[in-house]
């Protein structure tokens, strides 16, 4: 039988769920937490999603990613699911920068809220620079971002679509470390109508330093960050976990 991974969810666990959106809810509502105690609130909920959701993830690189804050992870981009990845994975607090058409997708919509996600619409230039400019400047002050540089998701399984340079200028301009980071079978948790648990990989790269691109320009990083994320879920996908984190 085929069944939507998420209607699965909410059936198994109807009597939970509106437990865990009212754990997001509140977060996203009240003054009294901090960034990092909503971070931990929205984290707690996603794992329930993913373990709800036979979704087993296998994380590589966390060693990679910088010990300060104040730095932006570049993903591949495969779905819905590539954010709550990222989360479950990643311990220190982040913010993320999604699609405007995205504004209203259940969970995600409240997730985004609670963590003072930003929305951005790539069809309106100056929309777009003002989110560049104000991303910059969370950065520059110790805030941790998500963008997908890939602007929409690749639809082509582990295959990534061409990176956008300009997703890159907020890290220029504040200085910050770029972390790559490889997506492998992210878009199997929503695409695929099956039931069977799913095995999702996340692999943080080494980061690129200020001191190491600053002489370089927003399409050489671009191009630079595309090739590394795609080498790593080349290895992945075989197996050979060791040279993807090496990209």
């Amino acid at each position: 039988m085929k069944i939507n991974r998420i209607a699965y969810m909410v059936m198994r666990r109807f009597y939970y769920i509106p437990s865990m959106m009212h754990d997001i809810v509140s977060a996203e509502n009240s003054k009294k937490y901090t960034f990092e105690e909503r971070y931990n609130k929205v984290r707690n909920v996603i794992k329930n999603v993913n373990k709800f959701g036979h979704v087993k993830i296998r994380c590589t690189g966390t060693e990679n990613i910088p010990k300060e804050n104040g730095y932006i992870l570049f993903p591949n981009h495969q779905g819905l699911f590539d954010f709550l990845l990222i989360v479950e994975t990643h311990d220190n607090p982040v913010s993320v920068v999604m699609r405007s058409n995205l504004e209203n997708v259940i969970l995600l919509k409240q997730v985004r809220k609670a963590l003072d996600g930003k929305l951005i619409d790539r069809d309106d230039v100056r929309q777009a620079i003002g989110i560049i400019n104000e991303m910059k400047d969370e950065v520059s002050k110790g805030k941790n971002f998500v963008i997908f540089p890939e602007g929409t998701r690749s639809k082509d399984g582990n295959n990534p679509g061409p990176f956008k340079g300009g997703t890159f200028k907020s890290a220029m301009k504040a200085k910050a470390p770029i972390v790559p980071v490889a997506l492998v079978d992210s878009w199997k948790v929503f695409d695929l109508w099956s039931l069977r648990k799913i095995e999702t990989k996340v692999v943080y790269l080494k980061p690129m330093y200020y001191e190491e691109y600053k002489e370089l320009n927003s399409k050489t990083i671009c191009q630079i960050v595309y090739n590394r994320i795609c080498k790593a879920v080349q290895y992945m996908e075989n197996g050979n976990e060791k040279e993807a984190l090496l990209q």
